[in-house]
C-alpha cells in the first residue's frame, strides 16, 4: 500500500509537470487554527475594504470538507504567467495578469485535463471539485501545507523556481494521495522592498496587508467613485498592480517561464488613457472580453483611467502625485 500511494503522487506530479504545471503538491483536510485566525482578523479589523464576500463562508474555509463530502485530499498547482514585458513610460500600466486571457478559463481547462488522468491512474470513479478563486478556500494556506510555496512579506505566494507570478488552482478529491512533503524556507530574508517601497503603506507589516490601501484593491475592487486622496494613490496603475512584485529578488531569479496557454495582448501593454476614455460599450467589450479587466465594467475603467491621467499629467508638470 505505502509503495502504491508513493507511486500514485509521483504519476500526478508527472502528468502535472506534462501539462505545464509550476508545481503541485497534496494535503490532507486538516484544521488550520492560525489561518482562520489570520483570516478573521483581517475582517475584524476592516482591512478587507469592501470585499465583504471575505466576511462570509467561515465554516467553509475552516472545514472544506463540506465543500466537498468524503474529502481527502487537497492537491494544490501553480501555473506560472511570469512573461517579460516592456512599459513605455507616460502610459498607465496595467498588471500582467490582465494583459492575457482570463485566467479562470485556462486554469480550470487544466485542471480538468489533470483531473482526467489522476482518474485514469487510480482506476476508478472518484468525487471531486475544482476550483479557481470561485470557492471558499484558503488557496495560500493549503499551497503552503501541501509545499508547493511560502508566503512572502507581500502576503503573496512563492512558489521555488516559479516565483510570485503564478496562478493557484485545487482539486478536492474523496481520495487519499500520501505523499513527502517538504517545508521551505523562508524566501524573503532580511529584504523587505516590498514593505518599505510600497507607495501606499498597504503592506502594514510582514505578511499583514491593508487591502483598502491597495493599489489592485483600489482599481478592481472599489466600486464607487475615488475620494481625492485615492485617485492619488492608484498612480500610473489603470488596473491592479505589480508592484511589490517587480521589487521582490526572487522574482528576479525566477527561471520557470509562462504557461504556453497564456498570450499576451499586446494592444493592451501600453493603451493610453485617452483610448480609454473615448471608449463606447461596443469598443470597451471588443478590447477586454475575455480579460480579467472586463468584469470591473468600462464605468470603473474610466474612472480609472480619469485618475490615471491626472497624476501622469502632475508628474510630468513636477507637482506631487503618482508614483
Amino acid at each position: 500500500m505505502s509503495d502504491y500511494s508513493t507511486d500514485l503522487a509521483h504519476q500526478i506530479r508527472k502528468v502535472a509537470s506534462q501539462l505545464g504545471f509550476a508545481a503541485i503538491g497534496f494535503s490532507a483536510p486538516v484544521p488550520q487554527p492560525l489561518a482562520i485566525l489570520r483570516a478573521t482578523a483581517m475582517v475584524q479589523e476592516h482591512r478587507n475594504g469592501e470585499m465583504h464576500f471575505l466576511e462570509t463562508r467561515m465554516e467553509e474555509r475552516a472545514d472544506p470538507a463540506l465543500l466537498l463530502p468524503g474529502l481527502r485530499t487537497i492537491i494544490s498547482t501553480a501555473i506560472s504567467y511570469h512573461y517579460p514585458i516592456e512599459r513605455r513610460k507616460g502610459f498607465p500600466k496595467i498588471s500582467k495578469y490582465a494583459l492575457i486571457d482570463d485566467y479562470h478559463t485556462i486554469v480550470k481547462s487544466k485542471l480538468e485535463e489533470l483531473l482526467a488522468a489522476i482518474t485514469v491512474i487510480i482506476g476508478g470513479t472518484i468525487t471531486a471539485l475544482i476550483t479557481v478563486d470561485s470557492s471558499p478556500l484558503l488557496e495560500k494556506n493549503w499551497a503552503e501545507e501541501a509545499g508547493i510555496g511560502k508566503t512572502g512579506k507581500n502576503t503573496l505566494l512563492k512558489v521555488p523556481s516559479a516565483g510570485s507570478y503564478i496562478f493557484l488552482g485545487e482539486i478536492l478529491v474523496d481520495r487519499e494521495i500520501p505523499s513527502v512533503k517538504f517545508t521551505l524556507p523562508n524566501s524573503c530574508g532580511s529584504c523587505g522592498d516590498c514593505l518599505t517601497r510600497c507607495p501606499t503603506k498597504a503592506l502594514v507589516e510582514p505578511g499583514k496587508i491593508d487591502a483598502s490601501k491597495c493599489i489592485s484593491y483600489l482599481t478592481i475592487e472599489l466600486k464607487r467613485e475615488f475620494m481625492t486622496e485615492e485617485a492619488a494613490m492608484i498612480g500610473e496603475w489603470m488596473f491592479g498592480c505589480d508592484l511589490c512584485q517587480e521589487l521582490c529578488p526572487y522574482n528576479q531569479q525566477a527561471s520557470i517561464a509562462a504557461h504556453i496557454s497564456f498570450n499576451v495582448r499586446d494592444e493592451l501593454v501600453n493603451i493610453s488613457t485617452e483610448r480609454v476614455l473615448s471608449l463606447t460599450k461596443s469598443g470597451f467589450r471588443e478590447l477586454f472580453y475575455g480579460t480579467p479587466i472586463f468584469r470591473i465594467g468600462l464605468r470603473r475603467l474610466k474612472r480609472n483611467a480619469r485618475a490615471v491621467a491626472e497624476n501622469l499629467n502632475l508628474h510630468i508638470t513636477g507637482t506631487k502625485g503618482g508614483t
